[in-house]
């Protein structure tokens, strides 16, 4: 009997949630816990993480899970590791929903960095008015930093914050150009922080960046272990039904 597991937590895996509750195949839906109130889901949902490699693995072989669709965020390195791993020791196959990186495009200002580390060091100097896109983990890195005013935009209000000047906008994407351009113009923005998330939810920030001429300290994807990645719904259902997974309607 197919029996899914979705590895969530983006606008790719809520996608793949509706198209397989509408065509009744039988899957959870797996959220880091990362987020206060995560959107509700049209499948059983199951929140925070398994215990490594081992707990992955065990859960894969205690619940009968029969395929794994890794729909993680980009830079979920840690999970989507420990995903293949667990996957290969329960013997269950795994493909990654994985949503295209943002390429750069003529007028763009990127400043390419490969972490979060190098994109704090890239910070040094004197204050700037930075738009912090990193999400909430990631704040007290840059601390180091604490002479910039930054904007963060975040999906749930912060408990304390590492910052001393920042301004905070609760907000959930996705996020129009118009929107963007009104928050950066309002606040001055002079520097844009950003993973490489890729997808279209966040991409408007880069736009608007380009047409106001501001530049954007990139942050590269992590390295991740060999697996096959698709890169949207249709794909991933095609790869079920060629392990004879029964599609429905």
């Amino acid at each position: 009997m197919t029996n899914l597991l979705i590895l969530g937590g983006t606008t790719e895996a809520n996608a793949l949630a509706k198209t397989l509750a509408e065509r009744g195949i039988p899957a959870t839906y797996s959220y880091a816990g990362r987020v206060d109130n995560p959107r509700p889901q049209p499948l059983p949902v199951r929140v925070g993480g398994f215990g490594g490699v081992e707990g992955l693995a065990s859960y894969l072989r205690d619940h009968g899970i029969t395929h794994v669709v890794d729909a993680t965020h980009p830079f979920a390195a840690q999970m989507s590791t420990n995903a293949v791993a667990a996957s290969k020791a329960a013997n269950v196959p795994l493909v990654a929903l994985a949503r295209p990186a943002w390429r750069k495009q003529d007028g763009d200002r990127w400043q390419h960095v490969a972490d979060i580390d190098a994109a704090v060091a890239a910070l040094t100097g004197p204050k700037r008015r930075v738009f912090l896109a990193v999400g909430r983990l990631h704040l007290e890195e840059f601390s180091a930093q604490p002479q910039h005013q930054y904007l963060l935009r975040l999906v749930d209000e912060p408990d304390a914050l590492p910052l001393p000047h920042c301004d905070v906008v609760v907000s959930r994407g996705p996020f129009t150009e118009a929107e963007d351009r009104a928050l950066m113009e309002s606040h001055r923005i002079e520097v844009v922080v950003s993973k490489n998330s890729g997808g279209s939810g966040a991409r408007a920030k880069l736009d608007v960046a380009r047409a106001l001429g501001v530049p954007v300290l990139m942050i590269d994807r992590p390295s991740l272990p060999q697996r096959t990645e698709l890169s949207n719904v249709a794909q991933v259902l095609d790869w079920l039904a060629h392990s004879g997974v029964n599609l429905g309607v």
